[in-house]
C-alpha cells in the first residue's frame, strides 16, 4: 500500500472524527473548564484521558464490538439511565455556581496560581465519568465511527481509525491546552457566570434528551 492509498482514508478518518466531536457537549464542556482553571498538571492527564478513552472506543467500534452493543439494549439502557443522573446533577452544581459564584472561580490571568486549582485526581475521575457514563460517547465513536470505518475496504479501515483517533488527540490537546488563551476574559468572576449558566444549560438539556429517549 502506498501513502497516495492510505491518506484519503487517514483524512477521511480524521475529518469524520472531528465533525462529531467539535460541538459544545458535556465532554468539552468539562475538558474547556479544566482547561481555564487549570493547572498543567491537571490538564495533560485529562485531555490523555479522554483522547486514550476514545481511541479504545474507536478501536472497540472498529472490530465489530458496535454489533454487540445494537444487541444489547438492556445494557444501553443501564448505562444511559446514569449518564442521565451524572449529567442533571452535574449541571445542577453549575446552576448553582453560576447563581452563586464563589471567589473560588477566578483564576489569574497568567493561570500561574488560580484560588482553587482543579486537583488532578478529581479532574482525571471527572473525564473518566463524563467520557465513559455518556452514551453518546458510545454512539459516536462505537457505533457510528466503527460502522464508517467497516464500510472502507479491509487494508484501509484501521487507517481510518488511525486517522479518526489522530482527531480525538489533536482536539482534545486543543481544546484543553488552548483554555489558557482565554483566561484573561475568565480572570472576571462575571465570565465564569456566563460558562457555568451554558454548562448547566447544555448538561440538564443532553441529560433530559437521555431520559426522554429511553
Amino acid at each position: 500500500m502506498t501513502v497516495v492509498t492510505v491518506l484519503p482514508a487517514v483524512l477521511f478518518g480524521f475529518g469524520t472524527s472531528l465533525a462529531l466531536i467539535v460541538a459544545i457537549g458535556a465532554q468539552n464542556a468539562y475538558v474547556l473548564r479544566v482547561g481555564l482553571q487549570a493547572v498543567t498538571r491537571a490538564v495533560l492527564p485529562v485531555v490523555v484521558v479522554c483522547a486514550v478513552s476514545d481511541a479504545v472506543l474507536i478501536s472497540a467500534g472498529v472490530a465489530g464490538v458496535g454489533a454487540l452493543v445494537e444487541a444489547a439494549p438492556q445494557a444501553v439502557l443501564v448505562v444511559q439511565l446514569v449518564g442521565a443522573g451524572f449529567l442533571l446533577v452535574y449541571g445542577a452544581l453549575a446552576a448553582k455556581r453560576a447563581i452563586r459564584p464563589t471567589g473560588a472561580l477566578t483564576v489569574d490571568v497568567d493561570g500561574s496560581s488560580p484560588t482553587a486549582p482543579a486537583r488532578t485526581v478529581p479532574a482525571v475521575l471527572g473525564a473518566l465519568a463524563f467520557t465513559w457514563l455518556n452514551p453518546h460517547t458510545y454512539l459516536d465513536t462505537v457505533v457510528f465511527l466503527g460502522s464508517v470505518a467497516n464500510h472502507q475496504s479491509p487494508e484501509l479501515r484501521w487507517w481510518f481509525a488511525a486517522g479518526a483517533i489522530t482527531g480525538s488527540f489533536v482536539w482534545f490537546s486543543a481544546l484543553g491546552f488552548g483554555a489558557r488563551l482565554l483566561r484573561p476574559m475568565f480572570a472576571k468572576p462575571g465570565a465564569w457566570r456566563v460558562l457555568d449558566a451554558v454548562i448547566a444549560v447544555v448538561m440538564v438539556a443532553l441529560g433530559l434528551r437521555l431520559l426522554t429517549g429511553i
